[in-house]
């Protein structure tokens, strides 16, 4: 092994990990896969080992946010998790998690506001959004929970006021194995109406004391 070489190829993957993450955050793509195929293309490289991994291109996007996203970004994260709490009490029934880019803090104003709820059926949520006269349609996510274990759970997309939000089914048991996250593997990260509330909270005493 050249251990020259092992410095370059490391800054080479944290360029395109940061061209990744500012790619995702200001154009919308929000498959890491894509986004990192993209900057490698920007940047002239076309050797797959030297791509970045999805956490290194995480850890860049939440330090995008931090240099460049600034109060806007702060802003519209904020009016996101509280139209997530919106939605989430509307549907409390459906014990809803909140997870992805909202929950996580990197969404720019291209994410939308990722929920998993928990029912019988997805037309059972339908009815219920129906009854109250919320228009929605439906749509599929493939859920990967092992090297070789993929399942594909219905899901519905509505609007609350102005955020668009993709509420994903489980079966009422899904509450107890959360699928694997894209980012680093382990189980997504989920976070019931309270922990968001307390976000929301965190966030305003900060804007209140700046």
């Amino acid at each position: 092994m050249n251990r020259r070489a092992l410095p370059r190829t490391d800054s080479l993957r944290r360029t395109l990990a940061q061209e990744a993450a500012r790619l995702m955050a200001e154009h919308g793509i929000r498959d890491f896969l894509t986004a990192k195929r993209k900057a490698a293309e920007r940047l002239g490289v076309f050797d797959a080992g030297k791509l970045p991994r999805n956490h290194e291109i995480q850890d860049a996007l939440v330090e995008y946010q931090r240099l460049f996203g600034g109060e806007e970004h702060a802003r519209a994260l904020l009016a996101k998790r509280s139209a997530a709490i919106a939605a989430m009490n509307l549907l409390a029934e459906f014990r809803p998690r909140l997870v992805g880019a909202v929950l996580l803090g990197t969404a720019s104003s291209h994410n939308d506001i990722q929920l998993h709820l928990f029912a019988d059926r997805a037309e059972t949520v339908s009815f219920f959004l129906f009854d109250r006269e919320i228009p929605h349609e439906f749509f599929d996510r493939r859920m990967k929970y092992s090297a070789d274990r993929v399942i594909a759970h219905p899901g519905l997309r509505f609007e609350i006021g102005d955020q668009l939000v993709e509420a994903v089914v489980f079966s009422h048991d899904g509450i107890r194995q959360a699928p694997m996250s894209v980012i680093d593997g382990k189980p997504m990260r989920r976070a019931d109406a309270a922990e968001v509330r307390a976000l929301v909270g965190q966030a305003e005493l900060t804007d209140d004391r700046g």
